[in-house]
């Protein structure tokens, strides 16, 4: 039987990060440490990471939920995941707990990217700020390599952040960098569709979320006419059946999907968006949602399971002081695991 041990711990932000829900100079996350007396050296390790304020299953009693469901491992050597569906972020900590205890290695499964021959892509990621901190950022990003960037827009004015992407194109052509932009629902439905097509004339890749989450009817209009392809994010928070996720995806047919294991089912919950979306011919990348680097590792490792060539969002788990060591490094615009 599994002996389990759940360590809180709350991660320092080098720098404070601007989200949509306002800025991050920490956050706390619980690991899971899974052990066995039958295999007394063998361990895994699992990150549970609700976001404040965003995830489904950041609730006050969040602790209690996760004792709970580790007790229940811990008596039948199993869990049932259907029963923490609306607990995406305990769902992902117990799925890759148990995968790192099976095999015994972070390299959590055998691929070309666990065995240190390939690099996963991955955007760059410009924070939330003002003119002069964002055009420092993005220029840095520049000069290391990446190739794709993502900038996180609706902070400050937005002929500033048209200046901001205009900055790059002066220097870069979309063959040259790709454009991502995040607007987090800051967009209004009412004049979200003059602003796609004012962005579209930069030639982006694409916009996460221009209105905010929950209004479907509104969604499907931009979708159905948007100059510039629509990436859904908070929008798939909380929609945990199979059922749900097709009506949604039926009901507003984006042009993407962005799938993040801690917030959207975690890693059997993702999968069953991925099977959804792909019978819609809807395309979908994977991104971390602020984890430390042992959340950060288990969703690279599933990434590179995928087969997925678009640039990942999987460069986060890099912003804390107190991080934990894992065999990850940036090189250029790609994301490494060392052997």
């Amino acid at each position: 039987m599994y002996i389990i041990k759940i360590i809180p711990r709350v991660l320092e932000f080098k720098q404070p990060a601007g989200t949509s829900r306002g800025i991050y100079n920490n956050r706390k996350v619980w690991y899971i440490h899974l052990s066995s007396s039958e295999h007394p050296k063998r361990i895994g390790i699992g990150e549970c990471a609700p976001l404040p304020n965003l995830s489904c299953d950041d609730v006050p009693n969040y602790e209690e939920i996760l004792t709970n469901a580790c007790h229940l491992l811990e008596k039948e050597g199993t869990f049932c995941k259907d029963s923490l569906r609306n607990y995406p972020s305990i769902l992902f900590g117990l799925e890759t707990a148990l995968q790192h205890y099976e095999t015994g290695d972070w390299a959590l499964w055998d691929t070309p990217f666990s065995r240190g021959e390939v690099g996963i892509p991955i955007n760059g990621l410009i924070w939330m700020g003002d003119f002069k901190n964002m055009l420092a950022q993005i220029e840095e990003k520049m000069q290391s390599g990446f190739r794709c960037i993502k900038l996180k827009i609706g902070a400050i004015n937005f002929e500033e952040e048209l200046n901001l992407i205009r900055h790059i194109r002066s220097h870069f052509s979309a063959k040259d960098i790709e454009l991502r932009v995040d607007a987090n629902g800051a967009f209004s439905p009412a004049d979200a569709l003059e602003k796609l097509k004012r962005l579209a004339e930069l030639d982006l890749h694409s916009i996460e979320q221009p209105i905010r989450a929950g209004q479907w009817d509104e969604m499907a209009k931009l979708t159905a006419v948007t100059p510039l392809p629509i990436a859904l994010d908070e929008e798939l928070i909380g929609c945990n059946t199979a059922i749900g996720k097709q009506e949604l995806l039926a009901a507003i047919r984006p042009q993407y999907i962005i799938l993040k294991p801690s917030l959207h089912g975690g890693i059997c919950g993702c999968e069953e968006w991925i099977r959804e979306a792909e019978k819609l011919n809807i395309a979908w990348w994977v991104t971390s949602a602020l984890e430390s680097n042992i959340g950060l590792n288990a969703i690279a490792q599933w990434c590179a399971t995928l087969g997925n060539p678009l640039p990942q969002g999987l460069g986060t788990g890099m912003l804390f002081i107190n991080n934990v060591e894992m065999p990850l490094d940036i090189r250029k615009d790609c994301l490494w695991f060392r052997r």
